[in-house]
């Protein structure tokens, strides 16, 4: 796999995960619930599909050759990149207006 690809398998991979949590009614996309599920377990998912992305961009990273050191600078970027990434699926769940 070449790096060109393994960016943009972690772009689509990070635009997916951010929208997950907004667009599926169960947690992780797997897991049925009995009660609805909230903002905050939504943004709870958010973080852990966060975490998820980076570590297969780590994994990637590694396998290419050496890891760059990140600072927190890095994460804050990445970070409000991902929430960004998650707006469509945040505006399909919360400001449409649905008609029965």
């Amino acid at each position: 796999m070449t790096q060109t690809t393994s960016v943009w398998l972690v772009v689509l991979l990070a635009l997916l995960t951010a929208n997950l949590p907004f667009v599926s009614n169960r947690l992780f996309a797997v897991l049925s619930l009995k009660t609805r599920k909230n903002l905050a377990i939504r943004v709870g998912e958010l973080v852990v599909w966060y975490l998820v992305t980076g570590a297969l961009g780590l994994f990637l990273e590694q396998r290419s050759g050496q890891i760059a050191p990140q600072g927190w600078e890095f994460y804050a970027i990445t970070g409000t990149l991902f929430i960004t990434l998650a707006f469509p699926g945040f505006i399909y769940r919360y400001l449409f207006k649905r008609h029965a």
